[in-house]
């Protein structure tokens, strides 16, 4: 059976990956790039330090637009943020039978509520996985015994999430990305521990 894994090459999406793997599921990564900016790359490298099949899952930039619309509308990210991610699982699901993200309990964005987690599965016939029960302290525990993580400040070519190529859009639509999104610093997994 195959599962399907939105990642970003951060520790939740390959803790995600790798506890499908480990039930026997043929596991593949997809990284969802709008054609603003090669944003996958990282995400890429970590999937091949992880030994996964990773691809870019090539979205409708128009979705990315009306996300950097709600941000710029909103003056705060988070429900721009949930909105290309539930379109971006959606269109994951629309070609696999199961399907997950690294989401955890104490993520605020982004996460789908349980109305929509069962709209997706009934809507796509899926199963959607993510790390609801883990909270952050419990996958940073588990994370750090398994893989070899980096942690950088947040720039375009450390990460893969929606945030880069939002930044850049935003930058591009006339407004300062900096103002909806603060500096903080990035984790990579490049690798298990040996």
């Amino acid at each position: 059976m195959k599962a399907a894994v939105l990642y970003s090459g951060g520790k939740d999406s390959s803790l995600a990956a790798v506890m499908l793997e480990r039930l026997g599921l043929e596991v593949e990564l997809y990284t969802a790039n709008f054609g603003v900016y090669d944003s996958y790359v990282p995400a890429a490298k970590s999937a091949k330090s992880l030994g996964f099949k990773h691809s870019v899952l090539r979205m409708d930039k128009k979705i990315l637009e009306a996300t950097c619309e709600m941000i710029i509308a909103d003056g705060f990210p988070n429900e721009g943020i949930k909105y290309i991610h539930e379109k971006t699982v959606e269109h994951l699901a629309k070609n696999h039978d199961i399907i997950a993200d690294g989401t955890r309990r104490d993520d605020r964005t982004p996460k789908l509520n349980v109305n929509q987690i069962r709209s997706l599965e009934d809507r796509f016939g899926v199963q959607y996985v993510n790390l609801d029960s883990f909270g952050h302290k419990s996958v940073k525990f588990i994370t750090e015994s398994l893989f070899e993580i980096s942690k950088e400040k947040s720039h375009r070519d450390a990460s893969s999430d929606f945030e880069v190529e939002i930044r850049l859009m935003i930058d591009e639509m006339g407004s300062d990305s900096s103002k909806f999104f603060p500096e903080h610093y990035q984790t990579r997994v490049i690798g298990y521990k040996k």
